[in-house]
């Protein structure tokens, strides 16, 4: 089982131009619509791959309808906790090059109480030994410690833990020392104050942050694939994307991966692989479409476990 956490879940509308020109009428050449947030967004590919998920997820509003009724044809079970504010919507504008501008609502505000439920709902009925995944940005009322409270109380029950999140939420998930962080490079980046501009640097400051307590950490690295470290090595996987359509969602496909592929025993190597397969998979996906056993046929991961720790990373 792998649940997941979403305090600020989105309807993600993605919408295809010949090309983006501020301050003109456009006519869009198609559209999706889909549910979104991170912890959403794993469980959406964690079920498209037929694994067994939960989601938890705050709703309300109009737009918490429309969002229950995406997850339903998702096939994706969740437990909903009634808020008082709407659910936000997101908008992609996605290019034929593969450029991709998002344009991001704040969400609802969140009391007390309606953060409280959030994380009781999350680690109700969780297995011992079972993984919890924690992601997104924070909505406007939750505490800064969101995710360091979610961390400490699934160490309490004896689950997994991964975070996925950015910024002050993410120090303090650091903090309480989760089993799992999923940072992508300019997050890693801004957690320890130093620009990282080569895999060396990287694989530092990740060896650095597991040698203080997280059992695994995992950085995407966009073009260049994703690294993980864990206390038996690091390990770097590429693998190439034949035609960039969308990156939304991307890395919330590529830790689905990952928990998909812990959840069976795999080693982290092995994680890392399936992790970054998938990932690969969705950028050929319009929106924040999700990839599926068919789309991950012709993706071919190259993993080894001596990095070149001089390879400049792309922009």
């Amino acid at each position: 089982m792998i649940v997941t956490l979403t305090p600020n879940p989105s309807i993600d509308r993605a919408v295809t131009l010949d090309g983006l020109s501020r301050g003109e009428v456009q006519r869009a050449t198609s559209s999706r619509v889909d549910p979104g947030g991170k912890g959403l967004n794993v469980s959406r590919a964690v079920a498209a791959m037929g694994g067994d998920t939960r989601a938890v997820l705050p709703s309300g509003g109009l737009e918490g309808g429309l969002l229950e009724a995406l997850c339903r044809a998702a096939s994706v079970p969740v437990v909903v906790v009634p808020i008082r504010g709407s659910v936000r919507m997101n908008i992609s504008v996605l290019e034929p090059d593969g450029t991709t501008t998002k344009i991001n609502e704040p969400g609802p505000l969140l009391d007390a109480a309606e953060a409280d439920a959030l994380i009781a709902n999350a680690l109700t009925d969780v297995p011992a030994g079972d993984w919890l995944a924690g992601g997104g940005s924070l909505p406007l009322g939750a505490p800064a410690d969101f995710y360091g409270r979610l961390v400490r109380g699934a160490h309490d029950r004896g689950i997994r833990v991964a975070v996925d999140t950015s910024g002050a939420p993410l120090a303090a998930a650091v903090a309480a020392k989760p089993t799992l962080i999923k940072p992508n490079r300019d997050e890693l980046g801004e957690l320890i104050g130093r620009d990282l501009p080569t895999l060396g640097a990287v694989l530092d400051a990740a060896q650095a942050l597991q040698r203080g307590g997280i059992d695994m950490v995992a950085v995407s690295l966009g073009r260049d694939g994703a690294v993980i470290v864990t206390s038996g090595g690091a390990w770097h996987a590429t693998a190439v994307a034949s035609d960039v359509v969308s990156t939304v969602a991307a890395g919330d496909c590529m830790l689905a991966g990952f928990l998909f592929a812990l959840s069976a025993h795999h080693s982290a190597a092995e994680a890392l692989a399936e992790g970054v397969r998938w990932g690969t998979a969705a950028v050929a996906l319009p929106g924040s479409q999700v990839p599926t056993p068919a789309d991950l046929r012709d993706v071919h991961v190259t993993v080894t476990s001596t990095p070149d720790r001089e390879l400049p990373l792309a922009d």
